[in-house]
């Protein structure tokens, strides 16, 4: 259970190209039915100049200007990502770099597919709350890989939220509690040489992302006493826009309660920025006083569900950056040639 600690900044970035989901069903061949039933629109993609890294540093300066904190009061940078520039090389210390945070500060990369920047939250709060740091920056980008023509391809995006987490009594958002459900469920997976990951879809659904998040959220209500009407705001994972609706649903949580935070269908699943481009648009328009559940989900598999309240200092910080919908209106369409170009696709036989 927390002590003392929450979210004194958050910040986004999504790239401005989109590329329409019918476009991707028109190259491929797929009935347009395939991305309706996803849920999904059209996807960003990250420029041929952007990489997690880009994303990150941009998500990472708009929460640090939310949080009003000098950098070297940072004393800690987690990156979650599973789509790192370089396979042998941190993220982190090159964003750490780029924002004035270095050299007095812990620097690590995080893996947990989707989950790994949550995995770099809770590790926050936990050295924030022990004592050894006033301040931590957690950030969760990704330019996300599907084979081409695989139906990942139409969710697969581009983009990243950061937090400045600090003590409780700088919050915009205290945290009340975290509760953690992991299995070895090996629902996705990428091999340490292939370009793209595959999917195991029977384990996809009920086994992986339901089972997970619903035992995670169930745990933490158990545990704080709380029940889905005490939320004003759930965000869950997105890997489409149908699931985080359909397990919203089997807990108690009406769609009213989710489509604030659900952004999937409007820029696709950004994996480790998934749920938290959800928090960071919740937080764009929460009031003092409001509770909001967030649950990411990583596959292999996991999930964290977390409970924060909206404290008064929101309401002086949330103008300071970008929201997360000022991103998704800037954008600019493009082709699939264009977007292949961009993102150096070739099909994997």
């Amino acid at each position: 259970m927390a002590r003392g600690s929450g979210i004194a900044g958050w910040g986004a970035y999504i790239p401005r190209y989109r590329v329409k989901a019918s476009e991707i069903a028109r190259v491929w061949g797929w009935e347009p039915s395939v991305p309706r039933g996803l849920g999904v629109e059209e996807k960003a993609v990250a420029g041929p100049d952007e990489d997690s890294v880009t994303i990150g540093v941009e998500a990472a300066r708009n929460a640090i200007r939310r949080a009003g904190v000098d950098p070297a009061r940072i004393k800690a940078v987690f990156f979650g990502t599973e789509s790192k520039p370089y396979a042998v090389k941190p993220s982190a210390t090159i964003v750490a770099e780029a924002l004035g945070i270095t050299p007095e500060t812990m620097a690590s990369d995080l893996e947990f597919a989707c989950r790994a920047a949550s995995e770099g939250m809770r590790a926050g709060f936990a050295l924030i709350e022990a004592g050894y740091m006033e301040y931590a920056l957690v950030i969760g980008a990704d330019t996300a890989q599907a084979n081409p023509g695989d139906v990942l391809e139409f969710t697969a995006a581009s983009g990243g939220a950061a937090f400045v987490l600090g003590p409780a009594g700088d919050s915009v958002a205290v945290l009340e509690g975290v509760y953690t459900y992991a299995t070895d469920t090996p629902d996705f997976w990428r091999g340490a040489h292939s370009p793209y990951p595959l999917h195991g879809e029977g384990f996809t659904g009920e086994p992986a992302y339901f089972h997970h998040i619903e035992n995670a959220v169930k745990g933490l209500m158990e545990s704080l006493g709380l029940r889905p009407g005490d939320f004003d705001y759930a965000v869950f994972h997105q890997p489409n826009g149908k699931f985080p609706l359909r397990v919203g649903r089997k807990l108690g949580f009406p769609k009213e309660k989710i489509l604030p935070g659900l952004v999937t269908p409007m820029v696709g699943n950004t994996y480790n920025g998934s749920a938290l481009l959800g928090l960071a648009r919740v937080l764009d328009q929460a009031k003092p006083g409001q509770r909001i559940l967030v649950a990411p989900f990583g596959s292999g598999a996991g999930s964290d569900a977390y409970s924060f309240v909206v404290t008064d200092r929101m309401e002086e910080r949330r103008d300071r950056a970008p929201k997360v919908d000022d991103y998704i209106r800037a954008k600019r369409y493009i082709d699939y040639a264009v977007y292949a170009k961009m993102r150096s696709l070739y099909v994997r036989i």
